[in-house]
């Protein structure tokens, strides 16, 4: 890839579609693929796949087509999922709970180092053989332990205070589910998740696929 180059956020969102279908051809045994027979896979043209690829060296041979393994491992690297990220969850509800006990975040490496919550009856349980800690606690165990990334799986109204303050602590990943958006400094990556947005999307596909 050239350095500096700018590269669109629908590439970048391609890009985890391209690595979960070549983990699955890797599974079923397959080593080489065309862009066309990709394409059926995904559901994208194949001279996109080629000029996606193509933002970050090619990685194909015109008539040989692509490594599958080879591609998967790049991706990944790009993706930066041939690393481990530090991570924390804040807020130890049932949607926390449900991050933790998601085996697959270890897999996509993603590692879970620590769960925090206000409730002090809370203090010293532990989900998935995660110690659930106290926010007091906080600042001091994202600079000891080197966390990438924050899940906030808290109640709006605590979201910005607390987003807030892991931005400050020099957390600069956020994984934000609070229905709220948060006004942190542009070197702050938030990836918003609004569940109700998306279902208000699924009901709208639904609805106008029978109207």
């Amino acid at each position: 890839m050239e350095e500096n180059k700018k590269i669109s956020s629908a590439v970048i969102r391609r890009l985890p579609r391209y690595y979960r279908y070549l983990g699955e051809l890797i599974e079923s045994g397959v080593q080489r693929i065309s862009s066309k027979d990709l394409s059926v896979r995904m559901k994208v043209t194949a001279s996109q796949i080629r000029q996606d690829l193509n933002n970050f060296g090619g990685f194909g041979q015109q008539g040989y087509g692509y490594n599958v393994k080879y591609l998967y491992d790049e991706i990944g690297k790009i993706l930066g999922i041939d690393r481990k990220h530090n991570m924390i969850i804040i807020g130890a509800g049932n949607l926390g709970r449900a991050i933790v006990n998601y085996t697959d975040f270890e897999k996509r490496g993603f590692v879970i180092c620590g769960v925090f919550d206000n409730n002090p009856e809370l203090k010293g349980e532990s989900i998935h053989g995660i110690d659930i800690m106290m926010m007091d606690q906080l600042a001091d165990f994202i600079h000891k332990n080197d966390i990438e990334i924050v899940a906030l799986t808290i109640p709006k109204q605590a979201a910005k205070e607390i987003g807030k303050q892991v931005a400050d602590a020099g957390i600069k990943a956020i994984w934000n589910f609070a229905h709220t958006d948060l006004n942190l400094p542009d070197d702050v990556i938030v990836e918003n998740v609004h569940l109700s947005e998306s279902l208000m999307r699924l009901s709208y596909t639904i609805a106008n696929k029978h109207s």
